[in-house]
């Protein structure tokens, strides 16, 4: 399991899913994945496409892992104080806000202006694992600041799922799931000793319930999974997350990737593609380098000046290069953004897969490049932190 574990296998399995995905929508066999991918499984109430089960019901598992890794980096981490977590805020902020200002810029006016999240998000696991690959030699506190600043961006997208892609929530169903949710954080301050595992199975019972509360309240389910993630107990949730990750590197974020890659490439000249299409693929690498490296510039005059050199302009750049790599999260925007309107959907993938595309070779190469630099000025191996 240990090597599921890893960033740089984590990123590759992505890619690899993600291009199966693509490649086997345009041969023969890609009407029959269609097909399967939008057949309704499930019981009366709760009868959801195998597409959606993916993205819904599996990726909740990714968002729990998310919210427990953000919890620790709250409370013990990276974030645990406004002094630390100032800088990466801002350089986030500028992440988000610019690359949603340049899809507007594009996009806005063309009735397509839902689409302005897609482009904000950043794939902790894709850029843990391109710096993985290629930043051999690098001081620990770019990769220390690059979580901090993922952690955050991820932060940030849950929000904006929460706030513009619930559409008239049943509040009651939303209250009941607030109470079980409460309960299963609860319960899992006791988790211990001989009560462990009837402790550990009526949690998992609340979970399934809490998810299909907020799923049938009109909220997007991953909500549920963020929820759980943040109210269980720190030291059970770490341990939960560290035997769910293998799973969720190995087999939940390659099957969504694999299953939100599956869409014929447009048959048409590129003047013919949605605004949509252009604003996803301009602001994803161009806006997250802009707007990160702005605001870590702007954000770099939080600190005391004998901290600010620690993070160089272009450790800076090297980050935000890596930011521009939405991937997981940014193709689940875009299916919430255009859930109602499928060539634009399909666009949308395919605009996200090539501007992530474009952002990883644009990081791999910067990130090589600065990592050359650091090891012939720091021939011994930097030291952690």
């Amino acid at each position: 399991m240990s090597i599921i574990r890893s960033e740089r296998t984590a990123a590759g399995l992505l890619l690899g899913a993600a291009a199966l995905g693509l490649l086997l929508a345009n041969t023969a066999i890609g009407p029959a994945l269609a097909d399967l991918q939008h057949t309704k499984i499930g019981w009366p109430g709760t009868e959801l496409t195998v597409g959606h089960w993916i993205s819904d019901g599996l990726l909740a598992i990714f968002f729990f892992i998310v919210a427990v890794e953000l919890k620790h980096e709250l409370v013990v981490g990276e974030l645990n104080s406004v002094h630390k977590a100032v800088h990466p805020a801002i350089a986030a902020l500028g992440g988000v806000v610019v690359p949603a200002g340049i899809y507007l810029l594009i996009a806005g006016s063309s009735g397509y202006g839902q689409g302005w999240p897609i482009p904000t998000a950043t794939d902790i696991a894709f850029a843990l694992g391109v710096l993985a690959v290629f930043g051999k030699g690098l001081p620990n506190r770019l990769r220390v600041f690059l979580l901090a600043l993922a952690v955050l961006d991820d932060l940030i997208a849950i929000l904006i799922i929460a706030v513009f892609f619930t559409t008239n929530p049943n509040l009651i169903e939303l209250l009941l799931a607030a109470v079980t949710i409460g309960l299963f954080g609860l319960i899992s301050r006791y988790l211990r000793g001989p009560m462990r595992v009837p402790l550990g199975i009526l949690m998992v019972l609340l979970a399934c319930l809490s998810w299909w509360l907020v799923q049938d309240s009109g909220v997007h389910a991953t909500i549920a999974g963020v929820a759980l993630g943040l109210v269980m107990a720190r030291k059970p949730a770490g341990r939960v997350a560290h035997h769910l990750e293998p799973w969720s590197n190995g087999l939940i974020l390659p099957l969504f990737a694999f299953s939100a890659a599956l869409v014929p490439i447009p048959q048409v000249a590129p003047s013919q593609l949605a605004p949509a299409f252009w604003g996803i693929l301009i602001a994803l690498p161009v806006g997250k380098l802009i707007g990160i490296t702005l605001g870590g510039w702007l954000g770099s005059f939080t600190k005391p000046r004998a901290e600010r050199g620690k993070i160089s302009v272009a450790g800076l750049v090297m980050v935000s290069s890596l930011g521009g790599i939405g991937f997981t999260v940014s193709l689940l925007m875009n299916e919430l953004a255009f859930a109602a309107q499928s060539e634009v959907r399909d666009e949308g993938t395919l605009a996200v897969l090539i501007g992530s595309g474009i952002s990883i070779v644009i990081a791999a190469l910067l990130v090589s490049r600065l990592a050359r630099k650091y090891r012939r000025e720091h021939p011994h191996p930097a030291p952690a932190g």
